[in-house]
């Protein structure tokens, strides 16, 4: 058997596996919800940071912290694509929330991170207006806080 009868098979493979995986989400038999057991759907559909942190952490309680850097633009010119990258030298860390405070729902990212894993995430944001960028880290027990005001030119959320 040649290399390019390996490879062929292995690319069939990859290929039937991800049209059975494509059938089954259009079929609506596995959806996303199913995936994510444990989706906070209170803490996404909140309408304000204090009751986004009480669904997220149950209690508003955080503690500034110089640890946590956030790299993200000062002027956006566009906000339906703010990109943004969180780094921290906090150790444990059991979560790392993204939030705009102006925005209608202020939770626009939410990262699990497992055991042993560096505190790093880089995404983008939706920005409707601009806005006060909070990031949230859960370590040890305590949530950490650190934000950004970022300037929007060009609405994002509907703007």
């Amino acid at each position: 058997m040649t290399s390019t009868s390996i490879k062929r098979r292995t690319f069939l493979k990859g290929s039937l596996a991800s049209s059975v995986l494509g059938v089954a989400i259009g079929a609506g038999v596995l959806t996303p919800r199913m995936v994510l057991a444990a989706w906070p759907k209170s803490a996404f559909d909140a309408k304000n940071v204090n009751d986004t942190l009480n669904a997220l952490y149950s209690t508003t309680n955080t503690s500034k912290s110089s640890d946590i850097k956030i790299k993200a633009p000062d002027i956006a010119e566009n906000g339906a694509v703010v990109p943004i990258t969180v780094t921290t030298g906090i150790k444990d860390v059991e979560s790392i929330s993204v939030l705009v405070e102006k925005n209608p729902q202020p939770l626009t990212a939410l990262f699990t991170m497992g055991s042993n894993t560096e505190g790093f995430v880089s995404t983008r944001v939706k920005m409707g207006k601009t806005s006060k960028l909070i990031v949230n880290i859960k370590a040890g027990g305590k949530v950490h806080t650190a934000s950004k005001e970022v300037k929007v030119t060009i609405g994002g959320c509907g703007g």
